[in-house]
């Protein structure tokens, strides 16, 4: 029993004596890009290998033999100058082999740059009831090496530093949600720290209230319908974001629509706190593609303007065809209307010219026009073409 107790005692020492047969030095460098190394290999006693026969790789590829030197009886040098980025995040692999290839020894070399100073820091605040923030790396983003980034906050007359956790990497930066309560009526003062192991540097100190830093969620039900038979309207109608009814403050609104097999959108900036609007100018027997997003604006009172939101989910509807509304087959009762058409189009092409898209003013002259119009041609039916 004693005896068992000391070989496992002994186990340990026998192991690593049998498992070292050579040492790489150093061992796991850390380096700036372009700089020189010299690494040596020594050989255990017990192999009976002299320096000649061995080689070098780093990350597999065989190192030329020029760049080896014999030192003593049982140690290799190798010089390696110009050192490029590593080209793994685990380092990449220096290897000394034996002559059959097997390796010896191993080593892991992080050859990269120190961090530059990030940018582009900005945060904002999903409903009033979180924090993320967003940033990009600085200089070209490429250290190399691993290199951490860290968000760190407090409240401005508070000594405690936060750190935000749920960092995700994303193309050429970072974003990182917080989670924790947060204070509506105290400033915070964010930055991020960007570290590695050939340096560090930090963001500039970003102040804001979270009042002022709002977004919510895109407007919810949107809806667009046709206006009876006028091909050249439409109608959209919406719901505020609800995560916003408790919170006192004032939503505008943008709207934008394209064409079924258009991928250019037009927008409307001015529709203001409406949840419904008309759009006029159409193209009549026409798929429509409409989408609105919300911006939170003076939330409890805050003089700053609120964040857009995401655009909704698109919602379509098709603006009526002229050839269905006319529903006739007299050639010159339809020539008769194309050419009051076309004087109705230039005169409201003249009055959207002069009025925005979603103005009430032009919709009513609209509609009065289309009344005239609808009379006028009854009108004509009644009496009928006067015999000569």
């Amino acid at each position: 029993m004693i005896s068992f107790l000391f070989l496992l005692l002994l186990a340990p020492y026998v192991l690593f004596s049998f498992t070292y047969v050579a040492v790489i030095s150093p061992q796991d460098p850390v380096l700036r890009v372009g700089s020189s190394l010299t690494a040596t290999c020594t050989l255990s006693a017990e192999l009976g290998l002299h320096p000649s026969s061995l080689f070098w790789t780093l990350n597999g590829v065989r190192l030329s033999s020029s760049t080896y030197s014999i030192v003593s009886s049982n140690i290799l040098s190798i010089e390696l100058h110009s050192l490029n980025g590593s080209q793994q995040r685990s380092g990449d692999n220096l290897m000394c082999h034996r002559a059959d290839g097997r390796i010896l020894a191993g080593s892991c070399l992080y050859v990269g740059i120190p961090p530059e100073k990030p940018v582009n820091l900005t945060c904002w605040s999903h409903n009033a009831k979180d924090l993320s923030c967003r940033w990009r790396v600085g200089g070209s983003g490429e250290t190399h090496i691993p290199t951490k980034h860290t968000l760190k906050y407090k409240l401005r007359w508070h000594e405690k530093e936060n750190e935000c956790e749920n960092c995700i990497a994303e193309n050429q930066g970072y974003v990182c949600h917080i989670s924790a309560k947060i204070a509506l009526f105290t400033p915070y003062e964010i930055w991020i720290e960007v570290t590695n192991q050939l340096g560090s540097t930090t963001s500039d100190i970003l102040s804001l209230d979270v009042l002022d830093v709002v977004t919510t969620d895109p407007p919810a039900n949107v809806q667009v319908s046709r206006i009876g038979t006028l091909e050249d309207q439409l109608m959209v109608r919406w719901t505020s974001p609800p995560e916003l009814k408790d919170i006192l403050f004032q939503a505008k609104y943008q709207i934008r629509y394209r064409l079924e097999d258009s991928a250019e959108w037009k927008a409307f900036d001015n529709i203001g706190n409406l949840t419904s609007c008309r759009l006029a100018g159409l193209k009549p027997g026409t798929v429509y593609f409409v989408q609105l997003r919300c911006n939170p604006v003076g939330i409890f009172g805050s003089r700053k303007p609120g964040i857009w939101s995401d655009w909704s989910h698109p919602a379509a509807a098709s603006t009526p065809s002229e050839l269905l509304q006319r529903g006739s087959c007299d050639h010159k009762g339809t020539e008769q209307n194309s050419t009051l058409r076309r004087e109705l189009k230039q005169f409201f092409g003249w009055v959207r010219k002069h009025a925005s898209g979603c103005s009430s003013m032009s919709i009513k002259l609209y509609d009065q026009w289309r009344v005239w119009l609808q009379k006028s041609h009854r009108t004509r039916n009644q009496v009928g073409p006067t015999r000569q």
